[in-house]
């Protein structure tokens, strides 16, 4: 017991909690959650994803027959030979997250701010945001009237972004230029890495998509362990938020035969979606997407993602989107053309400091590309355009 803990509750509940972890998350699983914790934890907003460029680095770094690069952008790209040069298999996960940039700093020391990818204004108010400064972090809130202030009007509407403020602790813009914030200066959300009650289920920042960059980093890691005959491309792409543009750059370097889009993708095993139509839910297995307004998959790879699926008794979830994008968008129209299909982890509550995965669909994901990768030999590449 502590002075703040008299009764011990709180270190009995951390006791217990720990041990149920324990319980469920076993010894190999461990880094891997490590590894999600890192990479969701990383600032990476669009045009700032050093750092997590810098962890897959490190995650790759002295994996046998792996050749690090990186183009102009800041993607990264780490190259496999198997037992072929050809074909040439993309793995793209895409670095950065959604964030803010500062646009402004006020006379009182407030930041005005832009979006950086896709917000809803009702997951904004009151969070908590980091301004990642050339001193380091500063912290920060996103500024809401008290309920007090409000008028009946302003209760009936969603605030605006463009009329919200950062608040960093300032009383002037000179204290605010102090902490070392400056315009231009890049936002992510403030977050913490959980496991929840059920301790499979991860929640954190950024699991769009890190999730994927997860499966990224862990696919290259095993590709020493197993026979490919191809050669492996894993991309660490940049600004897919904001328009899928390292996918781009980076394509034309690893010209590609065929593409793998890994993604986190938006669960919707929630309120409001029926349970007939539902096509992403968490525990269910990763999902192998046919179409969205950015792309449309490879039938005849979405084929053999399934049958391979099948073989290796991994369940998948098949969904066609009327929203969203990934970076199929660039890498399906690159060249001449490349037969893409996208593989994403559901995650619920995407674009928000609190998403939440489910670690087995990550597990079944990277059973599934490692699988997939192995049957990819170039008359099976060649015959998904024949």
């Amino acid at each position: 017991m502590t002075d703040s803990d008299p009764i011990g509750v709180a270190t009995l509940m951390t006791s217990t909690r720990s041990a149920t972890i324990a319980a469920m998350i076993n010894d190999s699983e461990k880094p891997t959650v490590e590894l999600l914790r890192k990479l969701t934890l990383a600032a990476g907003p669009p045009g700032a994803e050093d750092s997590v460029r810098a962890l897959v680095r490190e995650a790759l770094d002295g994996v046998q027959g792996i050749e690090i690069d990186r183009d102009r952008l800041g993607s990264v790209i780490a190259t496999r030979q198997g037992s072929s040069e050809r074909p040439r298999v993309l793995l793209d996960a895409h670095l950065d997250e959604v964030g803010f940039m500062v646009q402004s700093i006020d006379s009182e020391g407030n930041l005005g701010f832009v979006p950086l990818g896709g917000w809803w204004a009702h997951v904004l108010l009151a969070q908590r945001v980091d301004v990642i400064t050339e001193r380091g972090p500063v912290p920060g809130v996103i500024g809401a009237k008290p309920p007090h202030f409000l008028s009946p009007e302003e209760r009936q509407h969603v605030m605006k972004i463009e009329s919200m403020h950062i608040d960093v602790g300032a009383t002037s813009d000179d204290e605010a230029r102090g902490f070392g914030v400056e315009v231009g200066d890049p936002i992510v959300p403030h977050a913490e890495f959980i496991h929840m009650a059920n301790p499979r289920v991860l929640s954190s920042k950024a699991f769009d998509d890190r999730a994927g960059v997860g499966l990224l980093v862990e696919t290259l890691q095993r590709l020493p362990e197993i026979e490919h005959p191809n050669t492996v491309i894993g991309v660490g792409a940049v600004q897919e938020e904001v328009g899928c543009r390292g996918a781009g750059t980076a394509a034309a370097m690893a010209k590609p035969d065929v593409g793998i889009i890994l993604e986190g993708t938006p669960a919707d095993d929630q309120p409001g979606f029926p349970s007939a139509t539902r096509q992403a839910c968490l525990g269910e297995g990763p999902q192998i997407r046919f179409a969205d307004p950015s792309a449309i998959s490879n039938r005849a790879l979405v084929r053999l993602v399934r049958d391979v699926a099948v073989m290796e008794k991994i369940p998948i979830q098949l969904a066609v989107r009327r929203s969203g994008g990934t970076d199929a968008k660039s890498v399906h129209v690159h060249d001449r053309g490349v037969p893409t299909v996208v593989i994403g982890v559901p995650a619920r509550s995407i674009h928000t400091n609190v998403s939440l995965i489910h670690l087995d669909d990550f597990l079944a994901a990277r059973k599934l590309i490692l699988a997939l990768i192995a049957r990819l030999d170039e008359r099976t590449v060649e015959s998904l355009c024949a």
